[in-house]
């Protein structure tokens, strides 16, 4: 284990699909901006880099794929300037049962306060992701997880 793979945040679901689904819903903005950013530059694709974006939050982010094995993984890096972490998504198929997804961010740096605000935030911000995807594609709800996690009306 690497100082950068030290400490980890992770989120693991069940989503009752096909893995060829749920591997896609992560790959093609037409489907991720149904429960998690609002927009992109385009598809996933190794060895690119593509911007996502929170129109309601009116932030951006790099993306920068670095392997995508179909319907098994996707690893990227992300973040801004000095703060980019990896993050894996690993796809295991259950047959009958689903996909299980499990996406595990790591490479955070600081002080411990830090760290431990940054896996906090991760760990919280990708269930929420999971959580949308699973209401999606197993029952075409828009659950609007992200775009209610932090409403505009708190800072009023």
């Amino acid at each position: 284990m690497t100082e950068k793979t030290k400490y980890y945040a992770k989120a693991e679901m069940l989503i009752r699909k096909p893995i060829e689904d749920v591997f896609q819903a992560f790959i093609n903005p037409e489907i991720t901006t149904k429960f998690w950013f609002t927009k992109s530059s385009g598809k996933l694709e190794e060895g690119k880099e593509t911007q996502w974006t929170w129109e309601m939050y009116n932030h951006s982010i790099s993306v920068r794929t670095k392997t995508i094995e179909l319907n098994k993984k996707i690893v990227m890096e992300w973040g801004n300037y000095d703060k980019i972490t990896t993050v894996e998504w690993i796809f295991k198929n259950l047959g009958e049962a689903g996909t299980f997804v499990s996406i595990v961010n790591t490479g955070f740096q600081g002080d411990t306060e830090k760290i431990i605000a940054q896996l906090r935030d991760s760990t919280e911000g990708f269930t929420l992701v999971l959580a949308g995807l699973k209401a999606y594609l197993e029952h075409n709800i828009e659950l609007n997880l992200i775009s209610d996690r932090f409403p505009k009306e708190l800072n009023e």
